[in-house]
């Protein structure tokens, strides 16, 4: 048997198999969130404290045109709900030439502009993880990519949809009655087994960078439904979407725009965000660099959107350090142009040392108009995060 092993070992050399070529790193994360303001409902909390651990693996073989890469993700938190664990990626890859073939659990992500990602439908928010929706749980897939002169194209088949993490009883962020992520409806007689299909063009054109998405199948965003029997119900209806992304780079200014045309059975959306953001770059040459911010966000399915989009300007500004600590820093204000309703936003980053990073996160809910349907609920939710991560 040791000869048989042996041998293995050379057979594997032949083949050009380094076992060597993996890596293995490890993110521990203590977060401590604080809401400020008493809770709007009974069974909620102030304070939570929690635990992530992100364990990241990768193994490369084939002059490293080919490889299996892992990431997982695990919090424990006193919200049993956000308690969760999720492989965020678990899928292997091979590129060949001009072509790359994805297959296994994977995160892509779509889209230019800062406050709204509407274009990035191909994976489902984990809103339990984060209120603005930035983190995404891993999706089923198989990814063709083909890189020609004429630019990319990314063909995706995506066999099963995953339900949308949702807030428990003493969670924040959630509704007066728990929405349930177990007893959910779907459109199509197949739930959550409807084959979904999308395809993306993108290319760029000197200071142009395009993107053109149509995805066909289970939305990622549930309707909800008031339920004699349950309260509310989530319900994921068949979509189209087209999506259209867009960039324009002119020296110091960026100008970005996101737009998607949905429609359905049980919805027909039309959203935009558009905007620019100045950078004022290396002041009194000190290195800082500070971008200015400034987008329209659009969602013409007003009160029944799940979201606070409709009609609304973001105002922001990006400072980066760029000293040897990654310093970095985003505020912005998120403000409705029909009511008085405001969402103050703060995200800063520093490193300690080579293998620990501090952040700090705030939300700040101003002046929440009364009769903002989805935003109410979270008028008492202001909260200030701080995070200290270390690396392994």
């Amino acid at each position: 048997m040791i000869v048989a092993f042996l041998n293995l070992g050379h057979a594997q050399k032949r083949k050009g198999i380094d076992l060597s070529n993996h890596t293995l790193d490890l993110d521990v994360e203590l977060e401590n969130r604080y809401f400020m303001e008493d809770p709007s409902f009974d069974g909620q909390n102030n304070y939570f404290p929690s635990v992530a651990l992100r364990p990241r693996y990768t193994f490369e073989w084939n002059a490293d045109d080919t490889s299996l890469n892992v990431e997982g993700f695990v919090r424990f938190d006193r919200d049993k709900e956000r308690t969760h664990f999720d492989f965020r990626e678990f899928y292997f890859l091979k590129v060949k030439r001009n072509w790359e073939l994805s297959i296994g659990l994977k995160k892509v992500f779509w889209g230019v502009t800062e406050s709204n990602h509407l274009v990035d439908i191909i994976n489902q928010t984990d809103a339990i993880e984060s209120f603005d929706g930035e983190e995404k749980l891993g999706q089923p897939l198989l990814q063709f990519s083909i890189n020609t002169r004429q630019g990319t194209l990314d063909f995706f088949y995506l066999p099963y949809h995953r339900k949308r993490t949702l807030p428990g009883e003493k969670g924040r962020f959630r509704f007066p009655i728990i929405v349930s992520t177990n007893n959910v409806l779907y459109e199509s007689a197949a739930k959550e087994w409807h084959q979904d299909i999308a395809i993306r063009y993108s290319n760029s054109f000197n200071s142009l960078d395009l993107g053109v998405s149509y995805f066909y199948g289970t939305g990622r965003e549930p309707l909800l439904q008031l339920s004699s029997e349950v309260g509310i119900r989530a319900i994921y209806p068949i979509i189209h979407q087209v999506g259209l992304d867009l960039q324009i780079t002119k020296n110091a200014f960026m100008w970005k725009l996101e737009s998607i045309y949905r429609s359905g059975k049980l919805q027909r959306v039309m959203a935009l965000t558009a905007g620019l953001e100045y950078t004022v770059s290396n002041i009194k040459s000190l290195g800082v660099d500070i971008g200015l911010i400034c987008e329209y966000l659009f969602d013409d399915r007003n009160e029944f959107a799940l979201n606070a989009l409709q009609n609304d300007i973001f105002v922001g500004s990006r400072i980066a350090f760029n000293d040897v600590q990654d310093t970095s820093i985003l505020l912005g204000v998120i403000s409705d142009l029909g009511k008085s309703s405001k969402i103050i936003g703060v995200e800063a980053s520093r490193r300690i040392g080579s293998t620990m990073k501090l952040e700090l996160e705030g939300r700040f809910f101003s002046s929440i108009a009364e009769d903002e349907t989805f935003l109410s609920n979270f008028r008492n939710d202001s909260f200030i995060g701080l995070t200290i991560m270390k690396y392994f």
